[in-house]
């Protein structure tokens, strides 16, 4: 599949489009250190990431609009302290000018956190994002405890990064998100990369916690494949799980086209009614899209 054959495929399935729960736009010159970053991928990863889809915001918002893409948000996160608060800002704003991008937020373990949170939330906030592998800190951290609570009782879904891929951080792992889930049973986290590579048991905590779900962002994919193959055993149980599996790829900084994504998902064979699932109808669910 080639990127222009992505929207007959969607209307193949009797879609209205896709909804992505994993997109990043960022401030310019955030994304721009960003895909210097992933430049030097032979270096950081042991292979090269050429980022597939650069250009201006106007011209990455229109390639996904070609795709068909019908609600996303831009996800924000820091990597210090004192970035969180004006990257939720920024994406607040970015998401006012974009009628198909759902509002977002992200936050940091630092004082002040859990008021700049609420007032995310007033601002319409419907989705976060924290990574915890760039961020570095332990999301267990007494400064998020406020935060973790809050999300929980309003529902709002947190898209987290917490798995071991693409290299392993010091609090990555099924283990510690899980402890931050024992104490709000309620949160609504949505594991990035499907868990990568921990995939069995963030797939474990999705059939444990009502509100855990995860995304699908660059798994299955020939790239990921070659580094840490998705389990041959996994995929009956992702079937299992299919109202809790949400179509996400990472656009823009992806080393291979959109739509490899797409018929990664497909060739995994689990049929049409999961698919239309994961590609648009559970993402829809958790954002609130009509």
């Amino acid at each position: 599949m080639n990127d222009a054959e992505v929207p007959g495929f969607w209307r193949g399935l009797g879609l209205p489009g896709l909804v992505d729960a994993h997109v990043h736009f960022l401030p310019e010159r955030v994304m721009r250190k960003v895909w210097a970053y992933f430049d030097e991928g032979l270096e950081h990863y042991g292979a090269p990431w050429p980022v597939a889809y650069r250009g201006t915001d106007e011209e990455r918002l229109a390639v996904l609009r070609g795709f068909g893409v019908r609600a996303f948000p831009a996800l924000v996160y820091p990597h210090k302290p004192g970035m969180a608060q004006w990257l939720t800002e920024w994406a607040l704003a970015f998401a006012a000018q974009a009628p198909d991008c759902v509002p977002s937020g992200t936050f940091y373990p630092e004082p002040g956190a859990a008021g700049y949170v609420r007032k995310a939330l007033e601002a319409g906030a419907r989705i976060f994002k924290v990574h915890v592998q760039v961020g570095r800190y332990d999301p267990r951290d007494p400064l998020l405890e406020g935060v973790w609570g809050m999300l929980a009782e309003a529902g709002v879904p947190v898209v987290t990064h917490c798995g071991s891929g693409p290299r392993p951080g010091q609090f990555t792992g099924p283990e510690i998100v899980e402890a931050v889930l024992r104490r709000h049973p309620a949160l609504a986290i949505v594991i990035a990369h499907m868990g990568s590579t921990e995939y069995a048991p963030h797939l474990d905590l999705a059939a444990r916690y009502t509100n855990v779900r995860l995304d699908t962002t660059m798994a299955f994919t020939d790239f990921t494949e070659a580094r840490s193959p998705y389990p041959k055993e996994l995929p009956p149980r992702l079937a299992d799980l299919g109202d809790k599996i949400l179509l996400g790829t990472d656009f823009p900084n992806i080393p291979y086209p959109y739509a490899h994504q797409i018929e990664a998902l497909a060739r995994l064979d689990l049929g049409d009614d999961w698919l239309r699932a994961v590609l648009y109808h559970n993402g829809a669910a958790l954002l609130g899209i009509d």
